[in-house]
């Protein structure tokens, strides 16, 4: 839309400007103003009023057609303005044609819709380039994929028919990928779909979906994105997702989503849009009044009216926002933020607080078992091998890493049923033990009750926690390790030390924060010994710990409670009830967690940095917001008095080509300040100090 206004106001324009020209020679007023004159002719006389008429009607219907649906919603606005001007201007010049007396204006009439064209053309431009976030992500996609043609493949075809063997490709649209089938990426192309690489090693430039600067390393069984670009390596990819379900999609439609939804500000300036359709016809209606009353009504009377007219066209006032607001979405997106509520977006820059997730936030979320203890008569060996078998059918981290340090010890884990997960407190399953060469854990034979999980699990078995294994686990507090229990039939038998290491990013997160006034929570299941000496190091205010998923919200609470703006950072998922009750709910994932449905803002990529960035840009946005208001609506409190003859009396009144010059003038300099929004630094300094570690130092 915005492309197709731009090409009408510029052609326009430009036939406008041409045709303007000569009138601008044969105007009287002009001559005597600038001291040139023109050869007359016979017929030289009409050049003004033809010209003139023809410059209206190509150039001055346009804005008559777009107030029509204005008038028609009852919600007279900019261009309900602008035609009440140029229309008057129009029927006051012909009337002079008939009636000598009245002095003409057929130069300011065509400098007027000149100007009017020229501010439609320059605001149709800036808005469509910063509206262009979608037609750059929509460019990402390929038209076409090479589909690796499989035995049996959807297309009926077979080695066995002679026309194909597997392993051959084919050239399909995008469109007619399906999920599951192979295709193949070869090297510079652009990955026609999301999915999970098969066969290859490459690396892939995501920046323009995540904002990741540096080329990511995919090998088998990684993820790729839809639209991003393959290195120097061939990959085969299984698709996983196709045309709306893909991560470029979800962006997509993030994107419009943002670029279509209203902030506080811009509902304010739409009102005052409204607002000043008003104020224009009430003071256009007071100036024709006093001037009649001291002058007797004559040309000088139409001329004060149509320049209050002019002047008081919202056209800057309606732009103040919406480019911001457009600009403000298109670079967020570029940064790996996707606003999907500009209130929030606009709220950001008054945050108080903000509450950080830890594990996988603040810290890189990949733990590793660095110390076991075990109660007497059960070797460790044996109570690694148990825990595995008990997470072996779990996602989690923690999962993860014990089942890695039993495959480096080379054990053998007995087989598991029954799993089930505890939220927020661990995971449990029975373990078949017979037959189990694990030592002293295998001499009841049969299956046997397993649980592997934190201090919340115990606390819901009731169990304590013999000294030798409290000893273990308050010197992995102070070290700031993660413990994790194993209970067997209702026993504690063993205890592991789990370590993390806290981002490097996190060091300058909290220090960029701190320097913006904001107090830094942080939020964890762990222990609180574990949580306090991550908060030491990171010089963290507030630690909540050990809170069960279901009560992270209650913890964004209480400071709501206390009368601060939080926000929440979280992983979209598990922490969807605090992200939802907090002012501003961020969720922090990888490029393929775009469509978190309880977040305000999505940051594509999984960088704490990116929360400063996003206060940073907030606090941005609204500064220009504020300066294009303040400018927009600033200059009509001025203007309106000056157009309407306030300063007469000492000689200086505003012709009506002056007063759109004026108005343009305005729009002008505030679509220059939107731009200027592109230059904001939403780097953060460098901290050399700051260097990965584990949290235990």
């Amino acid at each position: 839309m915005h492309a197709g206004h731009e090409q009408l106001f510029r052609r326009r324009f430009f036939v406008s400007t041409a045709l303007s020209i000569p009138v601008l020679l044969y105007s009287e007023t002009l001559q005597e103003w600038l001291g040139f004159s023109v050869p007359a002719f016979p017929g030289s006389e009409w050049i003004n009023p033809v010209f003139a008429v023809v410059v209206f009607a190509y150039g001055g219907v346009p804005f008559l057609r777009m107030a029509v649906p204005e008038l028609n919603d009852r919600a007279p606005g900019m261009m309900t303005l602008i035609s009440m001007a140029i229309s008057v201007a129009f029927v006051y010049s012909l009337a002079s044609v008939f009636f000598p007396t009245q002095s003409a204006f057929f130069w300011e009439l065509v400098t007027l819709i000149d100007i009017m064209l020229l501010g439609h053309w320059i605001e149709m431009r800036s808005v469509r380039r910063a509206s262009s976030a979608v037609d750059e992500l929509a460019k990402l996609m390929p038209d076409t994929a090479e589909r690796i043609i499989e035995d049996g493949d959807s297309a009926g075809r077979s080695p066995a028919d002679g026309r194909t063997q597997s392993g051959d490709t084919e050239e399909v649209p995008v469109s007619e990928l399906s999920e599951g089938d192979l295709v193949l990426v070869r090297p510079g192309a652009s990955v026609p779909a999301d999915g999970v690489v098969e066969a290859g090693d490459s690396d892939v430039e995501e920046s323009m979906i995540t904002g990741e600067s540096k080329p990511v390393s995919k090998e088998p069984g990684d993820e790729v994105i839809g639209g991003t670009i393959n290195g120097d390596g061939s990959l085969r990819v299984r698709v996983g997702a196709t045309g709306e379900e893909t991560t470029l999609a979800g962006i997509m439609r993030l994107v419009e989503e943002a670029q279509q939804s209203k902030s506080k500000t811009q509902v304010l300036a739409d009102r005052a849009a409204g607002w000043l359709f008003y104020v224009a016809v009430a003071a256009a209606g007071v100036t024709a009044i006093a001037w009649t009353v001291a002058i007797s009504f004559n040309a000088t009377v139409i001329e004060r009216v149509v320049t209050v007219l002019v002047i008081a066209c919202p056209h800057a006032l309606g732009l103040a926002i919406p480019l911001v607001v457009a600009i403000n979405t298109s670079l967020a997106a570029r940064n790996g933020m996707l606003v999907r509520d500009r209130i929030a977006m606009e709220e950001a820059r008054n945050l108080d607080a903000i509450i950080f997730d830890k594990t996988g936030t603040l810290t890189e979320g990949e733990h590793g078992v660095v110390d076991m203890a075990t109660v007497d008569g059960v070797a460790e060996d044996a109570a690694l091998a148990l825990a595995a078998a008990v997470e072996s059918d779990s996602e989690h981290m923690i999962a993860r890493a014990i089942r890695e340090a039993a495959e480096e010890r080379d054990l053998t884990v007995p087989d598991a049923t029954g799993f089930e997960a505890i939220k927020g407190r661990g995971v449990r399953a029975t373990v078949d033990v017979s037959g189990f060469a694990g030592g002293p854990l295998d001499e009841s034979g049969g299956g046997d009750e397993v649980y592997v999980g934190g201090p919340n699990l115990l606390t819901q078995l009731d169990r304590e926690v013999p000294d030798h294994l409290r000893q273990f686990a308050d010197e992995a507090g102070q070290n700031a390790h993660t413990v994790v229990y194993l209970v067997r039939e209702g026993e504690l038998v063993a205890a592991f030390a789990m370590a993390d290491v806290v981002r490097e990013e996190s060091y300058r997160v909290v220090d960029a924060l701190h320097d913006l006034g904001i107090e830094v929570a942080m939020l964890t299941g762990d222990s609180r010994d574990v949580a306090a000496a991550v908060a030491d190091e990171l010089g963290i205010d507030t630690v909540f710990a050990e809170v069960l998923p279901e009560d992270k919200d209650k913890k964004v609470q209480e400071l709501q409670d206390q009368g601060k703006l939080v926000g929440m950072v979280g992983d979209g998922v598990n922490d969807a009830p605090a992200l939802t009750r907090a002012d501003v709910g961020i969720a922090i994932g990888s490029g393929t967690d775009v469509a978190v449905q309880s977040a305000d803002v999505i940051l594509v990529q999984n960088n704490p940095m990116d929360v400063v960035r996003l206060v940073k840009l907030s606090k941005a946005s609204y500064r220009k917001m504020q300066e294009n208001i303040v400018w927009a609506a600033g200059y009509n409190v001025f203007a309106i008095p000056l157009a309407a003859g306030v300063l007469a009396p000492i000689g200086i009144l505003l012709s009506p080509a002056i007063g759109a010059l004026l108005m343009s003038l305005s729009t002008v300099i505030v679509a220059v300040n939107a731009q200027l929004l592109r230059r904001v630094d939403l780097s953060l300094p460098d901290r050399p100090e700051a260097t990965p570690r584990n949290v235990d130092g």
